[in-house]
């Protein structure tokens, strides 16, 4: 699967605002006010965007939900309609554009969209590109017991299974290796 620069911004952009949501009450927001939200935007490198608010801020989180249900849909016909939803409500509009050194690509969100309807066109976009190429199971949650982290598997074979492979899959392996020593010792 092709997968263009300005889709791999996008994809980065959706795993690491979903991942930015609490796993669970110890954990904390990480977009917790509108600085967060600027850094945010900022490390992402999210173009054309203007002065950001709480209303942003609350507008960004509820879409993150949304996200949020695409990366745990059970099938592609799911996570089409939430996609679909997603996209339509934030008035998708295509337009090519070659900014900041970057060749032609294509935009999805009309000039002067907010922030929310921004990240909805365009990650909603890059999304539904892995439906459309039949590779929606691409779109996983990491299957180490204490973590849930969104993540989009790029490996060849479709084999990836956790977010970080030097965490949460070094951390695995490791407790999978000690118990077999001790079960093999005892």
């Amino acid at each position: 699967m092709l997968i263009t620069h300005d889709t791999r911004c996008a994809l980065d952009t959706v795993v690491d605002l979903v991942n930015t949501a609490p796993e669970d009450e110890s954990t904390p927001e990480a977009l917790s006010d509108v600085a967060a939200l600027e850094d945010f935007v900022r490390g992402h490198k999210v173009s054309d965007i203007g002065t950001l608010s709480a209303f942003d801020l609350a507008a960004v989180r509820k879409i993150r939900g949304r996200f949020a249900s695409i990366f745990s849909a059970p099938d592609a016909r799911s996570a089409a309609v939430l996609i679909n939803e997603l996209v339509a409500a934030a008035g998708t509009t295509p337009r090519l554009t070659d900014h900041d050194g970057y060749d032609w690509h294509v935009h999805y969100f009309a000039p002067g969209a907010s922030l929310a309807d921004h990240l909805a066109a365009d990650c909603g976009m890059a999304l539904a590109f892995f439906v459309v190429a039949g590779e929606q199971e691409r779109l996983r949650r990491c299957e180490a017991p204490d973590c849930r982290r969104a993540f989009v598997d790029l490996s060849r074979n479709r084999s990836r299974r956790y977010c970080d492979s030097r965490t949460c899959g070094n951390r695995l392996h490791v407790a999978a290796y000690r118990a077999r020593r001790k079960e093999a010792a005892g």
